[in-house]
């Protein structure tokens, strides 16, 4: 515990901007300038260890929830506080500390891995998923008549073993958004074109709203 809590001081003072103003409760219930231990995991609805992906992709979610420009769920407390966490945890410095002051505070054994971390290979899932299509769909760009690409291309691009290869092919054939050209190649189609070029456009504007919010809500400025 002594060194959980020295590294909660030296976290907070960071906090602070600085200044220190840390203090504590009976219990060792560590206080912020006068305020209680704020739960940055439990703000962002994510699981302790996961990965910066993953994180990533709740605050995206979230701030757009509550962005004060989404006049049916805005909520300007929650959005400071989805912005606050995000741009702590983002930094793996300012984490690591945190998640020190968080183990001690919360009991949470960051050691214990699970077997199977399921959040993390859907996350490898998607992405490998998004650099297929964006690969087929560059493809089908350049050739439209002969937009076929070789199945050992895309596998090295992605680096995966031959079952996960196959996994992803399974998946995307079965959504219709690629398919198996005659002579044996991957091709994308409409509904795959459609799909990235939604994505983009979707990722462009959340791209936009999270520089927004960073710029308007720099993390410790007081």
């Amino acid at each position: 515990m002594p060194d959980s809590i020295g590294a909660f001081q030296s976290f907070s003072g960071e906090q602070a901007g600085g200044h220190g103003g840390s203090e504590y409760l009976g219990g060792n219930f560590p206080m912020i300038n006068g305020h209680p231990f704020v739960d940055h995991y439990r703000i962002l609805q994510v699981d302790p260890k996961c990965s910066a992906k993953g994180l990533e992709a709740a605050y995206r979610s979230l701030a757009k929830q509550y962005h004060p420009d989404h006049t049916e769920t805005a909520d300007a407390n929650k959005f400071s506080e989805i912005v606050e966490a995000y741009n702590l945890l983002r930094n793996a410095e300012k984490r690591a500390k945190y998640d020190l002051l968080y183990a001690a505070k919360t009991g949470f054994d960051f050691s214990k891995t699970d077997e199977l971390n399921h959040e993390q290979s859907a996350y490898n899932d998607a992405d490998a998923h998004e650099k297929i299509l964006v690969l087929l769909y560059a493809k089908r760009r350049e050739n439209a008549q002969d937009a076929g690409v070789g199945r050992y291309h895309v596998q090295k691009m992605l680096n995966c073993s031959d079952n996960h290869f196959e996994f992803h092919l399974w998946y995307l054939k079965a959504k219709g958004l690629i398919e198996i050209t005659e002579n044996g190649t991957v091709a994308i189609t409409i509904d795959g074109v459609d799909h990235v070029i939604s994505t983009s456009r979707t990722a462009m504007k959340e791209k936009l709203l999270i520089a927004q919010a960073s710029a308007s809500h720099e993390p410790w400025s007081h």
